[in-house]
């Protein structure tokens, strides 16, 4: 069994011209493996006859229309052709199925197989033609759950590589658009597709994530998050520096700004890199409805952000250190929150946001109808049990609630599940030295997010950097301006190819 295959884990044996030994090769190769479907037959005329060795996989491929489409109209062509040579009868004929190509690897073969092609051996050549039949479980095209929006088009993708590329090209009609197709894993070969703009993308960029992805070798992926953790260069950041989306619109958008996409098979999330922290405000909605709509969500957004990651930890670092910052009124009514409640302020906000975390996990576990519920009764019951019970106070609940409430105005989750972790670290450093190690957290943390770049871009822009004194940025920053004045690509894009919009004279 070990000699079928390399140090590489490849199939050291090649394709003979005797069909015996290239079934005895598959037989033991696929022995136990009952979803193979290995059919030998003839293709006869008067002057002799051809054995043939079909092999396929149950549920990958369409064996029905093989046969009938391929094998059955060869077998007749064969019959009555004037040609001596088989070759000439298969790739000559007129049949219904044009996806037919000569494969002389046995390893290329196989792989083919495995893909969900059907491969045809015939006796006295060293080649094998590879039929393209493939007829793959698909989930079919659905709206985005965690994307949804409210006016743009609900399509997003699903598991299939091919199906991710179609979406695209449906969007970005240039040849100038191109795919790459690569594989990642030494056993489960998954492939992923290299998606940019030829004249857009940064030079060496592609060059850069392609070599990234060469230094490694593994078993096996099976999501683009896997492929993500090797793609990432600051494994240690919360932060994430690729981006993720189920929505084709903001793909394409992304690839036009000379961004790079990455389509793994069977994972309904794309990569799209170089990304900032900016990108994670950006919803695909922003650019349907109007600018200024658009803008005071985006404004709320980052006002939300500060909330999810800084309330607590705030909250935390008053109560305990700097009480006389508090006006008289509203300190009283803290105080007579907190006069039944036994724990103190600290583990009472660490207590009531652990448990908001395992309401959100058990949540997500859950089925749909019975996770909304643990969700929202359960969040309603525990609160004020926890409240009448004393061991929580109202103010804190009010505390917890709204920093939730602010996390799920973050568009990505990915980034919001970093503020998720940060709060944290604040209500630590908060209960440690007050005001002054709140103020010390959120520089640490605004160092960290200064120091970090995605593959050559600052994570800051254009907050910290603006290359070339260039303000363009800033027009779909914090503000969304008017997509018409708007004429300028992002930093993304090749230095060459910034302008993406002129206005027409009138003649």
């Amino acid at each position: 069994m070990n000699q079928l295959y390399n140090s590489e884990n490849k199939i050291a044996a090649e394709l003979n011209t005797s069909l015996v030994k290239n079934i005895k090769v598959l037989e033991e190769m696929f022995r136990d493996c009952d979803d193979v479907v290995k059919k030998e037959f003839l293709f006869r005329r008067k002057d002799g006859a051809v054995s043939g060795y079909m092999i396929y996989i149950d549920g990958l491929t369409d064996g029905d229309m093989v046969q009938q489409h391929v094998i059955h109209p060869l077998q007749l062509r064969y019959r009555m052709a004037v040609e001596t040579d088989i070759w000439s009868a298969f790739f000559y004929s007129e049949i219904d199925m044009a996806d037919l190509r000569e494969e002389p690897s046995f390893d290329k073969m196989v792989l083919a197989v495995m893909r969900g092609d059907t491969a045809l051996m015939l006796d006295g050549y060293d080649r094998a033609i590879v039929i393209s039949s493939k007829k793959l479980p698909v989930r079919s095209i659905e709206e985005s759950e965690t994307e949804a929006v409210m006016r743009g088009p609900r399509d997003s993708f699903n598991e299939s590589l091919r199906m991710g590329t179609a979406l695209i090209r449906r969007r970005i009609k240039d040849p100038k658009c191109k795919i790459v197709q690569h594989q990642f894993g030494e056993r489960s070969r998954t492939d992923y597709a290299v998606v940019y703009m030829e004249d857009l993308v940064p030079d060496g960029l592609v060059d850069q994530i392609e070599e990234q992805l060469g230094r490694y070798r593994t078993d096996a992926i099976y999501d683009s998050g896997m492929l993500a953790h090797y793609m990432n260069q600051k494994w240690y950041s919360p932060f994430p520096v690729i981006q993720s989306t189920e929505r084709p619109d903001k793909v394409a958008a992304s690839i036009l700004e000379g961004r790079v996409a990455v389509i793994v098979d069977n994972s309904p999330e794309v990569l799209l890199l170089p990304a900032t922290f900016n990108t994670y405000f950006q919803a695909a909605d922003d650019y349907y409805n109007q600018w200024s709509v658009a803008t005071f969500a985006r404004i709320l957004r980052y006002i939300a952000s500060i909330l999810a990651i800084g309330l607590p930890g705030f909250y935390i670092a008053i109560t305990c250190f700097q009480v006389e910052m508090l006006p008289t009124k509203l300190l009283m009514a803290i105080a007579q929150a907190r006069s039944n409640v036994t724990f103190p302020i600290v583990l009472e906000v660490l207590l009531m946001e652990l448990e908001f975390e395992l309401l959100r996990e058990a949540g997500i576990r859950l089925p749909g109808p019975m996770g909304n519920t643990i969700g929202i009764v359960g969040g309603l019951i525990v609160g004020q049990a926890a409240v009448e019970a004393g061991l929580v106070s109202t103010i804190v609940v009010i505390i917890v609630a709204l920093t939730a409430l602010a996390s799920f105005t973050i568009p990505n989750e990915s980034f919001a599940s970093a503020y998720r972790l940060l709060k944290f670290f604040l209500i630590i450093v908060s209960a440690i030295w007050g005001l002054y190690g709140f103020i010390l957290g959120i520089v640490v943390i605004g160092i960290h997010l200064s120091g970090l770049t995605s593959y050559g871009i600052p994570y800051m822009t254009p907050a910290v950097s603006m290359p070339d004194g260039r303000k363009e940025s800033c027009k779909d920053f914090v503000l969304r301006l008017p997509i018409y004045l708007m004429r300028k690509r992002p930093v993304f894009t090749k230095e060459k190819e910034r302008t993406r919009m002129q206005n027409r004279k009138k003649s």
